[in-house]
């Protein structure tokens, strides 16, 4: 065998899980934590090694990578270019916003930013994400409402966006965004794990500035009015799981049996059915929750059966 199924991967974080993940996965998962990083090779800032996936033979998949990139990768690539997540909302997360590459090239000795976007798999009714200032905000504004915590002022100055199951949002480097409670979603970001916090009074947490100070990591910030339109631009479409902007930052697809998979690293989060998994090395059973690393050396695969999984890759 070539591919890998995953265990789940959930590190320690400061909100609360709803039990979502535990009860989407087919593996031993943990109720209470919100996140499974899929096939990570990122871990989380500052607090190395969480975050870092481990392989079912105990390997660490980014040193098991380093080992031997062309297997993992193929002769392109040098490194994964993706995180994956499986994301449980069981509170409302804070409002807050991601460094995109420039920035991070700048000041966080970064080649990558984190613009992601959502797949949502389940949502509560009624649920909603934050999603960009309805209007323009003046640096000292935004300046005032972080040092004051004025949450309340914060997000009714956001976009209140309802989301249901099947929707998919790409969400910039530089958004102001926070994920509203009883959503499950799988999220494909750049590889990195950096939030800046706007809101933080109430979960615990003493601030969130990347180790810059507010002065600097607010700068990372989109202050810019994000209107019905623009939001708009940022959904995905039944012919295209993404809009055409993720392309530069990674790639996503809904795929089903009968479909035959190009050779190429990728990480396969299933999400309705069951079925297998048909490669030259490689005969899997699949079914809903299942989360499965492709490697380059698999060549192409086949899905077969009654089976939907979303594909996710970093750019070709």
């Amino acid at each position: 065998m070539t591919v890998e199924v995953l265990p789940a991967n959930q590190p320690e974080t400061f909100y609360r899980g709803a039990g979502r993940i535990a009860a989407f996965r087919n593996v031993a998962a943990l109720p209470d934590r919100p996140e499974d990083w899929v096939g990570s090779v990122t871990p989380r800032f500052g607090l190395a090694p969480s975050g870092l996936s481990t392989l079912a033979d105990g390997r660490v998949l980014a040193e098991a990578i380093a080992a031997d990139p062309r297997w993992w990768l193929g002769p392109e690539r040098t490194d994964t270019g993706v995180l994956v997540k499986l994301l449980d909302a069981g509170q409302r997360l804070p409002l807050h916003a991601h460094p995109d590459r420039r920035f991070a090239t700048a000041h966080l000795a970064s080649p990558y930013g984190k613009t992601e976007a959502w797949v949502i798999v389940s949502a509560r009714p009624g649920a909603y994400v934050h999603l960009g200032f309805a209007r323009d905000v003046e640096a000292a504004e935004l300046a005032g409402w972080v040092a004051g915590q004025q949450t309340e002022a914060m997000l009714a100055a956001t976009n209140k966006i309802p989301v249901t199951s099947g929707d998919t949002i790409l969400c910039p480097a530089g958004l102001p965004h926070a994920i509203g409670d009883g959503i499950l979603l799988v999220e494909v970001q750049e590889p990195t794990d950096f939030s800046v916090l706007l809101e933080y009074e109430g979960f615990g947490l003493d601030g969130g500035h990347l180790g810059l100070g507010y002065d600097l990591a607010l700068r990372c910030v989109d202050r810019r009015a994000w209107t019905p339109a623009r939001l708009a631009d940022l959904r995905g479409t039944p012919e295209r799981l993404l809009p055409e902007t993720a392309d530069e930052f990674f790639t996503a697809r809904r795929v089903r049996g009968g479909e035959r998979l190009d050779r190429g690293f990728s990480v396969l989060v299933v999400v309705a059915g069951q079925g297998r998994l048909l490669g030259e090395k490689d005969d899997l059973l699949l079914r809903r929750g299942d989360t499965l690393l492709v490697p380059y050396a698999a060549g192409p695969v086949l899905l077969d059966g009654q089976v939907e999984a979303i594909r996710l890759s970093a750019p070709a």
